[in-house]
């Protein structure tokens, strides 16, 4: 091979390769699509959604040729994979109970379930049924007839609570202080911190109650307002102060008749002050019942709010295709 033609074989080399296209290797390849995590909303990136201008390439496997049916049906799976779905999930964490409120709510809770094992004791102190002391201002009846006296012998007799008059007067007297002191705080505290225009009944309290009602028993499936606290419990967590209250009143008219007769004559005299206070107490475990069964029935997310303060509401979960879009 003389010069010449050596010359004229690296002037074509040198043609073809300036008339061959130079690849995009400064573009980066289009990310595929990934997951982002943005606080608590969860969506899928939509970056690899093809644009309306430009055609998408028929994607083969290079085992199939473009004729090749068997090619075509991977290129239609290939496509439906490529309709990128946003699936969306939002948490709301809400503030519901200051720690004021469930210092003084879980406070509150022993004191009240001293104060009422230490009232049974006295209570059968003066109504026993041997009939030493049979009583008729804890009974159910009218006048000199009676219908029924709470809590008959076995309940006595299996709880060991007989003659223990002694003990149930110093508990009674003991705590009755710290029951006070905490109802005190907390009303206090519902009037300083403004808590009380959500806890006090509206002139719309009493048609809720009675729609949140009808719905807990089954008998309406209408939602009432949301809101921190419905009407039945606005009413009932009001009333539940006003039995605090009364507590304190009768029961101090019993346990100083003389130097408090003002209250005592007040409240109908010393035997209808006995009256008020053990029926006050009886409403009090009505209630506690009432308040325990609803707080099963709300579940684990309202009875968490009591212990840190805050609740989960779930948000709307929704997923779209990009034909919807």
């Amino acid at each position: 091979m003389n010069e010449r033609e050596q010359v004229g074989r690296d002037d074509e080399s040198t043609s073809a390769a300036e008339s061959c296209p130079k690849p995009g290797i400064d573009q980066p390849a289009e990310p595929p699509g990934s997951l982002k995590v943005e606080g608590t909303e969860l969506s899928s990136d939509a970056s690899t959604e093809p644009s309306n201008n430009v055609p998408e390439p028929a994607i083969l496997p290079a085992s199939h040729s473009a004729d090749d049916p068997g090619g075509a049906e991977a290129n239609n799976v290939r496509g439906e994979s490529r309709k990128e779905a946003t699936i969306g999930m939002t948490i709301t964490i809400e503030h519901k109970h200051s720690l004021a409120i469930r210092w003084m709510h879980w406070i509150n809770f022993p004191l009240l379930a001293v104060m009422i094992y230490s009232g049974l004791l006295i209570y059968w102190a003066d109504s026993q049924h041997e009939g030493l002391n049979a009583h008729r201002v804890y009974r159910v009846g009218f006048g000199s007839w009676t219908l029924f006296r709470l809590f008959p012998s076995w309940f006595y007799n299996n709880l060991h609570l007989k003659f223990q008059l002694a003990k149930g007067l110093g508990y009674h007297f003991f705590f009755m202080w710290f029951f006070a002191l905490n109802g005190m705080a907390y009303v206090q505290y519902t009037i300083f911190s403004g808590e009380w225009r959500e806890l006090l009944p509206t002139r719309h309290s009493f048609g809720e109650a009675i729609a949140v009602t009808l719905r807990d028993l089954g008998f309406s499936k209408r939602h009432p307002p949301q809101s921190k606290l419905n009407g039945a419990q606005r009413i009932a967590y009001t009333g539940v102060i006003l039995m605090g209250a009364g507590s304190l009143l009768t029961g101090l008219a019993i346990y100083k008749p003389t130097q408090l007769h003002v209250i005592t004559a007040l409240l109908g005299g010393y035997q209808m002050a006995r009256w008020f206070h053990f029926w006050l107490t009886i409403a009090y475990v009505g209630f506690f019942l009432v308040h325990v069964a609803q707080v099963i029935r709300a579940g684990w997310n309202n009875f968490r709010a009591m212990i840190v303060g805050y609740q989960i509401l779930p948000g709307e979960r929704a997923k779209h295709d990009e034909d919807s879009l």
